[in-house]
């Protein structure tokens, strides 16, 4: 084996275990906006911990915070990350006990892979551009195939 494919693999069991961490949260976040009867308070508490949690951790790391060159060239979008969170949290936690962790979570991955096979074709948002393959399309259509599934069930 080599190293490239141990990274690779490496790589893979760290998404994997971010896949589990989403899970987890959409499930801690759900028990949260009952207590307070809100998903969007909920979701407001929860990125203000991860927030507090992200600032002590950039605080320990050092360095500048901002640095005027860099950031003048980012793209518009750029800026969008925290915004695309905050909806993605909210609306999970309104729709996890309406779905349940299972369907939540693939129809969750369903969507970021139909995206992705579009950022990727095109290159679009930073990624690298990779060409549409029908492995990578019979791989997504699977997917797409076991929602139905799970939601059938």
């Amino acid at each position: 084996m080599n190293m490239k494919s141990l990274d690779t693999i490496i790589f893979i069991f760290l998404g994997l275990c971010v896949g589990a961490s989403i899970a987890s949260q959409t499930g801690v976040n759900a028990t949260l906006r009952m207590a307070l009867h809100s998903p969007i308070q909920a979701a407001f508490f929860s990125f203000l911990i991860g927030t507090l949690f992200l600032g002590v951790l950039v605080f320990l790391n050092g360095g500048r915070w901002f640095i005027e060159s860099r950031l003048a060239s980012l793209p518009w979008w750029a800026w969008l990350g925290g915004f695309l969170g905050a909806c993605n949290i909210a609306v999970s936690i309104f729709l996890a006990p309406r779905l349940g962790a299972l369907l939540l979570a693939v129809s969750v991955v369903t969507g970021q892979i139909i995206a992705s096979l579009v950022f990727d074709h095109l290159g679009a948002l930073g990624y690298p551009k990779i060409e549409l393959s029908i492995t990578r399309v019979l791989g997504s259509v699977l997917v797409f195939i076991g929602l139905l599934l799970v939601a059938h069930s």
